[in-house]
């Protein structure tokens, strides 16, 4: 079995963006300036781990990350992409889908900033994943407030090793079914690759919107039929954990249980409520290690269902054991070990067209 880590990520560095240096794009150039404890601490940051990036006149946090809680900064920055390589080994990972981290928060209305960091990234990344025969893969950004640069810089990261797209739930300030997305949506389609809709805080002093964008995004893909009007484009909610699942369906089942009071003896239960949402609208989920698997498999979800590790970071959405701990529920008789096979391979190959 190819075990597939479903989400982690790269710490970019100042050799993310060389490609700009002598350019005339080199004033947009990410410059790192270490912060002082009080002032980090005014500004909302970590005073004992703040650095920033100073991005078209704005900070924007860049943490410095230790080597103890993290993997070593040269395999997260992939300066060692076979030493990165060699830690998937020792961890058991056949493959990694590769997110970024700068554009994670990442903000701007200049067009032509986007287009120069955005193309960059893309390229940096892809040197460094081509030399892997496919075991690091790589989730394509796009500069969003040109659409048309956009469907051309997709078409550009399908032909150099991208598996999906990285979006965010309130990217440009419209939410993920804005119709200013869609030719991006059916070059996708047509390129078979899959919509990431990534946890992101592109708004600003909007550091709370770690889950709720993701699980706004799923209301709205589901209520607006946009699987529909893009028959093969996969969605997927990623590094938000599966716990609210249930409140989400409950949410949209409620109008359905309210029609079918007094008709029948017996409402539905709530996972019986949308048996076919997930493979009808082609909806895919990473999970957490703490999630009540038994619940979530009960919501027809066993086909779309993933899991990833978030290498390179340690916030509340990282585990580098998350993959052994599938395979602990298999052991336990959690569930069984199709159903564990599904989350740590065949559903991400599904996913990400691998």
């Amino acid at each position: 079995m190819a075990m597939i880590d479903a989400d982690t990520h790269v710490d970019e560095s100042e050799d993310t963006w060389k490609k700009l240096e002598g350019t005339t794009y080199a004033k947009y150039i990410p410059v790192t300036i270490a912060m002082p404890p009080d002032e980090a601490k005014r500004a909302g940051y970590n005073p004992t781990n703040s650095r920033c990036w100073v991005v078209e006149g704005r900070l924007q946090n860049r943490a410095i990350r230790d080597e103890v809680n993290h993997p070593p900064r040269i395999l997260r920055e992939l300066q060692d992409v076979p030493g990165r390589l060699a830690h998937m080994d020792k961890m058991g990972v056949d493959v990694q889908i590769i997110f970024p981290t700068f554009f994670i928060r990442y903000n701007t209305i200049n067009a032509e900033a986007e287009w120069a960091l955005t193309t960059t990234y893309n390229r940096w990344l892809a040197d460094k994943c081509a030399q892997t025969k496919g075991r690091l893969r790589w989730a394509a950004v796009l500069p969003l407030l040109q659409p048309d640069k956009a469907v051309e810089e997709l078409r550009w990261a399908k032909a150099h090793g991208a598996c999906g797209i990285f979006k965010r739930g309130f990217d440009l300030d419209r939410n993920v079914t804005d119709p200013h997305f869609f030719p991006v949506y059916e070059e996708a389609s047509a390129l078979d690759l899959p919509l990431c809709i990534h946890t992101g805080h592109p708004l600003p002093a909007s550091e709370w919107d770690r889950g709720f964008p993701i699980m706004y995004s799923f209301t709205q893909l589901v209520s607006s039929g946009l699987a529909q009007k893009f028959p093969k484009l996969r969605f997927g909610l990623i590094e938000s954990g599966a716990s609210w699942i249930p409140y989400a369906i409950s949410q949209l089942g409620a109008v359905k249980r309210q029609a079918l009071r007094g008709q029948q003896t017996r409402l539905p239960r709530l996972f019986e409520l949308e048996p076919e949402l997930f493979r009808a609208n082609r909806l895919f989920v990473t999970i957490d290690p703490i999630d009540d698997i038994e619940s979530l498999v009960k919501f027809g979800t066993e086909d779309n269902l993933m899991i990833g590790t978030d290498y390179s970071h340690t916030d509340i959405s990282a585990n580098l054991s998350a993959l052994d701990e599938v395979r602990s529920w298999a052991e336990e008789g959690r569930i069984s070990n199709a159903q564990a096979s599904k989350i740590l391979e065949s559903n991400s190959k599904a996913f990400y067209g691998l």
